[in-house]
Order: structure tokens, then C-alpha cells, then sequence
């Protein structure tokens, strides 16, 4: 039997208005996601080469737990598994944030561990020879070199999260592959409205990749 297909650019075309509520929803949680992320990242970060072990070690094993197990386990276990624990359902979007913010904070918090440990001890010494305190030479000399230094991988992660958010439409949440789920089961142009939801995924990294870029360049600028 001869099948012949044809891709029809009309439908792909026609699907974006269907996708475009998605956006809003894919932005927040990466972003709402990623801010809450970041400041697990650099408390933990922090806690992983802290001297004292009772802090080390359970910083060690938060990241070890979030870096080896899949965003799509973590999401269903809050968004299914939590609820039995808490007594009461938890929302997707809420869900879905939540996934981010501790799988991101895991990855965050190695990117701020090599970032402290990557300034040369000598700066550390410099600045407690000119009279600052511990606290004073960490926040004056050593963290803004190093955040310097975080800004490329922690500009991969935010990426990395945000086609992250992907997989939430397992528990309803209406981000882009949702969307497209719901409008291919009206006209069932499958290949076409997932390339359109590629496509804009891939518009949405490319930005945040230029963003980045700028935000680079500047602070390198400012060294």
C-alpha cells in the first residue's frame, strides 16, 4: 500500500495561537523555579565545603539524591507522593516549581561550590591581611569573582530547566507540550504542532542564550 505524507505548514502554522498560553506557564515555573533554585544552590553550596561535617554531610546527600534521580520522578513524587504524606492535594503548578527549585538547586549548589573553590586561596589570605573579617573578604573579594566565573553554567542550567519544564504535562500542567497534547487531540497534526512546539522552545533558549551572552560579556568587561 502506497501512503504518501505531506506535511501541511497551514496546520503548523494555525497551531500557534493553541500554543502560545503555554508560554506564560513554561516561564513561570522556570523562572519562579530556577530564583527559588539558586538560593537552595548557594546555601548549599556553601554547606558542601564547609569544614564542619554535621553541615556537609547533609548537604552532600541532598545533592547526591536530586542529581541522580530524574526531574520526572521528583515531580511525580511531589505532585502524587506528598499529598499521601501531607494529607491534602498539592497544585501542578506548585508541583511542577517545586521540581525545578530542587533539582536546580541541586546542580546550583556544585556550580557555587566550584565557583568558591576555583578563586585562588591567596585572595582569601590578601583579604585577611588587609584587616576584613572572614565574612567581609568572602562577600567583598571572594564571591564576586567567583559569581563571575557561575554565570555560564548556571546560564546552561537555567536551559536545561526550562526544556525541563517539558515533562510536567504528565500532571496536567498547561506549559507548552500540554497545550499541544490538548490541541493534537482535536485535530490530529501530531508532527506538525510538535515542531511548533520545538520551534518555540528553541526561540525561547535562544534568547535566554543571547541574554546570557550580553550579561557575560559585561561582566567580563567589568573585571
Amino acid at each position: 500500500m502506497d501512503v504518501t505524507f505531506q506535511f501541511d505548514w497551514q496546520a503548523a502554522f494555525a497551531s500557534i495561537p493553541h500554543l502560545l498560553p503555554g508560554i506564560p506557564y513554561t516561564l513561570l515555573i522556570s523562572f519562579v523555579g530556577l530564583a527559588i533554585g539558586f538560593i537552595i544552590g548557594i546555601i548549599f553550596g556553601l554547606l558542601r565545603i564547609s569544614p564542619i561535617a554535621w553541615l556537609r554531610v547533609p548537604a552532600i546527600a541532598y545533592i547526591e539524591v536530586f542529581r541522580g534521580t530524574p526531574v520526572l520522578v521528583q515531580v511525580l513524587f511531589i505532585f502524587y507522593g506528598l499529598p499521601q504524606l501531607l494529607g491534602g492535594p498539592i497544585n501542578a503548578l506548585v508541583a511542577g516549581i517545586a521540581a525545578i527549585a530542587v533539582n536546580s538547586g541541586a546542580y546550583i549548589s556544585e556550580i557555587v561550590r566550584g565557583g568558591v573553590q576555583s578563586i585562588d586561596r591567596g585572595q582569601k589570605e590578601a583579604g585577611l591581611s588587609l584587616g576584613l573579617s572572614r565574612r567581609q573578604t568572602f562577600r567583598y573579594i571572594i564571591w564576586p569573582q567567583a559569581f563571575r566565573r557561575m554565570i555560564p553554567p548556571l546560564g546552561n542550567q537555567g536551559i536545561i530547566s526550562i526544556k525541563d519544564t517539558s515533562l510536567f504535562s504528565v500532571i496536567g500542567v498547561g506549559e507548552l507540550v500540554r497545550q499541544g497534547q490538548v490541541y493534537i487531540a482535536t485535530t490530529f497534526t501530531a508532527l506538525e504542532v510538535y515542531l511548533m512546539v520545538a520551534m518555540l522552545y528553541l526561540a525561547i533558549t535562544l534568547s535566554l542564550s543571547l541574554v546570557l551572552r550580553i550579561i557575560e560579556r559585561k561582566g567580563l568587561a567589568g573585571q
